[in-house]
């Protein structure tokens, strides 16, 4: 089984081929850059270097939400596009799940941090036994306090990765009373290898969907859509 895994969820743009046991290739740039001027030129260089034959896969994994809103706009068009033209599945993977998944096999439990602004982060808690990843809370956009305060209610050692780490350290180290610790920077960062392999149990399970159906999951409003909805109120609150 040959599965594509692309995630541009954040900051990081990542490609990956995993088949079967192995990751034969994963291109990852964590920079500021563009992904719709990165991830396909990306793509073609893995593709190029492992001679790849893009037909020959038999589904594309994509890290389909949620994080930033233009990201995942670029990633599930990328993924649609390909899965389109190769008519070939798309398998939607969560962003929060597939960070987590960078760290399988860890013997503490596992919070993934995305920094979602204004002092919410996109999370979820999670356990593994061996290869086998345990959801304890689903993922979701909370406030920092609120992952903190669950966290500590648990009684349990954690291990934190993902770009609101830097965020919300200061407030983790103030507020958590049970022991923690952070991913090294190798593992700390989305990553299409992740993505990719957790892809593969989604495959075989039968998570799979047309690429005309996939749609990317934001789990809340764009900051256009939240500032318009406070326009409104305010307009509604002047017409009083």
């Amino acid at each position: 089984m040959k599965i594509l895994g692309l995630d541009s969820s954040g900051l990081v743009a990542s490609v990956a081929i995993a088949e079967d046991d192995n990751l034969l290739g994963e291109y990852t740039v964590n920079y500021k850059k563009t992904h719709s001027q990165t991830l396909l030129p990306m793509l073609d260089e893995v593709a190029r270097m492992i001679e790849l034959d893009l037909s020959s896969i038999d589904a594309i994994a994509v890290a389909g939400g949620p994080g930033s809103f233009t990201g995942l706009r670029i990633g599930s068009a990328t993924a649609k596009g390909l899965g389109l033209a190769l008519e070939k599945p798309i398998l939607n993977v969560p962003t929060v799940d597939a960070l987590a998944y960078n760290l399988v096999g860890h013997r503490d439990m596992v919070c993934p941090l995305m920094d979602a602004r204004r002092n919410q982060t996109y999370t979820g808690l999670y356990r593994f036994d061996g290869n086998d990843m345990q959801v304890l809370r689903g993922e979701c956009a909370v406030g920092i306090d609120e992952i903190a305060a669950d966290i500590n209610s648990r009684g349990e050692a954690v291990v934190f990765l993902g770009d609101g780490v830097p965020v919300f350290k200061a407030y983790l180290e103030e507020q958590l009373t049970v022991p923690h610790s952070y991913a090294p920077a190798h593992l700390n960062k989305q990553r299409a290898g992740a993505v990719a392999v957790l892809g593969m149990q989604y495959y075989r399970e039968g998570k799979t969907e047309s690429a005309a159906e996939h749609r990317p999951e934001y789990l809340r409003l764009s900051q256009a859509e939240r500032e318009r909805k406070e326009q409104e109120a305010a307009k509604g609150k002047e017409n009083v």
